[in-house]
């Protein structure tokens, strides 16, 4: 019986998205079309790895996946699955736990990216010591290749490096040749990649396409920071004292205007300073304008792969706007999506019942 379930909810999540793709024709060449219906909408599932304890429940990644989820996102913290950072063992380990993801989420009807995410000790080499973060890098790749080459190549995918924090031209050097050496290793396998300075849309104008045709192009999508990142986590970030802030963000909304006076009577300088300077906001589509150019000339396809924003401080209703917003473009666009999280401070489940909020979705998928 659970089996005909999940069948009869990948049918139907498929349907949906082989519209998507006819809708799309011009914007799938290089990478086949059902590959790119598979990444049209997603979730992160950040920690999975990490601890296989968080893992997501499995009554949770049904209910996504009847509702339309097609793509789940697996961060692979680069820290735990390189030589110089972890033990054999360590590593050994987190391959396994990401195989054993993967078998869930493909039995699921998923497709998975794996992600090599950029962390605190690989980002310090990878300033530092350029020739040595390559080496961790191919490292890291061979270990993930051999939990990867055992699955359908055109359900998981391979995504470089999330966010890689050098400058530019270092970045687009050192990408060309991690994709042929990770392209050795997956032949068939779609690569995903995108640009530095955390790989915002107005960063990909100076990011040049790979040679190779078979890569989707990865942008990350949090502006305004000062809507989606307010009531911060970390104490020493003036965005933990903006909270209640509405969006959109406008110098004659009395709600602005109360949390700038409570701003200067606290004489929280620095964020008064960045609620100023995200007044008023330039509106979803001019964040996304220079990604949406840069797709124009070079045809390639583009996903926003992580958005979202923090719960503990945003409006609920601001927040779905938002939400909204940023996949009603990517709809326009032909790109597809993959919210940032799945149960964490920016998720999209109930923290109280574990399931999926349903106006979150509703928000995400836009009209059906």
């Amino acid at each position: 019986m659970a089996r005909r379930s999940i069948l009869a909810i990948t049918a139907a999540a498929s349907i949906l998205l082989s519209a998507a793709a006819r809708a799309c024709p011009s914007l799938i060449e290089g990478v086949a079309a059902d590959r790119i219906e598979a990444l049209s909408r997603g979730v992160n599932a950040d920690g999975w790895i990490a601890d296989p304890q968080s893992a997501p429940p499995r009554s949770l990644l049904l209910e996504l996946r009847k509702a339309g989820m097609a793509h789940i996102r697996l961060p692979v913290h680069a820290d735990d699955v390189m030589p110089r950072f972890a033990t054999t063992a360590d590593r050994d380990q987190r391959l396994h736990t990401l195989d054993g993801a993967l078998k869930t989420l493909l039995a699921l009807g998923y497709a998975v990216s794996v992600d090599l995410h950029s962390g605190k000790r690989f980002n310090a080499l990878h300033k530092d010591d350029p020739p040595g973060a390559m080496q961790e890098m191919r490292d890291a790749w061979t270990g993930l290749a051999r939990v990867m080459q055992r699955y359908p190549a055109d359900r998981v995918f391979a995504e470089l490096l999330n966010e890689p924090e050098v400058d530019a031209a270092q970045w687009q050097n050192e990408v060309e040749e991690l994709a042929v050496f990770v392209r050795r290793l997956l032949p068939q396998t779609t690569l995903i990649t995108g640009p530095v300075n955390w790989q915002r849309a107005d960063a990909l104008p100076g990011f040049k396409p790979l040679d190779d045709p078979n890569v989707v192009y990865a942008i990350h999508v949090y502006d305004p920071m000062a809507f989606t990142h307010q009531a911060h986590w970390d104490p020493s970030e003036p965005l933990q004292d903006i909270i209640g802030l509405p969006y959109p963000i406008r110098a004659d909304d009395p709600q602005v205007q109360r949390l700038r006076e409570q701003l200067g009577a606290l004489n929280k300088r620095k964020a008064l300073a960045i609620l100023d300077r995200a007044i008023p906001d330039r509106g979803i589509d001019k964040w996304l304008q220079p990604a949406a150019a840069w797709q124009q000339r070079y045809s390639r396809p583009l996903i926003i792969n992580e958005f979202g924003v923090l719960k503990a401080g945003a409006p609920r209703d601001s927040r779905l706007r938002w939400l909204a917003a940023v996949t009603a473009y990517a709809r326009q666009h032909c790109w597809g999506w993959t919210h940032w999280e799945l149960s964490q401070g920016f998720g999209l489940a109930d923290a109280i019942t574990g399931k999926a909020e349903p106006d979150v979705l509703k928000a995400l998928f836009g009209p059906r």
